[in-house]
């Protein structure tokens, strides 16, 4: 099946959480991690994420540093990539800032959450996909998003999208941040949300670089397949 190459790009807590116990919006990773993100954004043609972190952040990471802006252009890429959420009932506030971030905006819903939003100019391109127990069909919308041109594709969160990306064997590559602080708490969520994966069936990572610079470790994995 066609599908772009898909970066999942996170930073967490050195205990696995992307945010603490209050969901609060994670602003812990530093001007180093936030510059790591952007470098990540800038290579892609699209960015995803779940509408909990459009919630909770109510915004997008746009491009703004002019050397990342020059190599866009000079790759013959639009100035942003375009920024594609996941929520299937189709329930965001129309007043998040992000509606007012001149960046290209997709949506990812059912044909309930997408008759909220059909007809307006908030979003470029609506992309339907019906509910199952098991949550979003990934393969169809992925194959959609190739054919779109969609070569590279980056997902900024959170654990449930990831999860749920992770259990159709969608994820190429993770770029993790492991930043210096300690969040736990049962409630607090992780890299990875879902209903987890037995030991024999856990995806099995290869490490491919690491680096650090002050507090914060940077470490970069291909997903290996069988």
């Amino acid at each position: 099946m066609a599908r772009p190459f898909v970066t999942g790009v996170l930073a967490m807590s050195v205990d696995g959480k992307i945010a603490d116990v209050a969901r609060s919006p994670a602003r812990f990773g530093s001007s180093a991690d936030k510059r790591h993100l952007e470098e990540q954004v800038a290579k892609v043609d699209a960015v995803l994420f779940g509408a909990g972190t459009l919630r909770s952040y109510g915004t997008t990471l746009r491009i703004t540093s002019v050397d990342l802006l020059h190599q866009r252009q000079q790759q013959g890429k639009p100035s942003q990539p375009i920024h594609i959420v996941c929520c299937p009932s189709g329930n965001l506030d129309s007043q998040l800032r992000f509606f007012q971030q001149p960046v290209p905006r997709w949506l990812i819903t059912t044909t309930v959450g997408a008759s909220v939003w059909q007809g307006g100019q908030a979003f470029e391109q609506i992309l339907t996909v019906e509910p199952s127990n098991q949550g979003v069909d990934w393969l169809p919308i992925l194959e959609t998003l190739s054919h779109a041109k969609i070569q590279r594709l980056a997902v900024l969160g959170g654990g449930e999208l990831v999860a749920s990306l992770l259990a159709v064997d969608a994820i190429d590559e993770l770029c993790l941040t492991i930043c210096p602080l300690i969040l736990g708490g049962r409630t607090a969520p992780t890299l990875v949300e879902g209903t987890g994966f037995v030991e024999a069936i856990a995806p099995r990572l290869q490490l491919l670089q690491v680096r650090w610079l002050d507090q914060e470790v940077f470490l970069h994995y291909r997903i290996l397949r069988t």
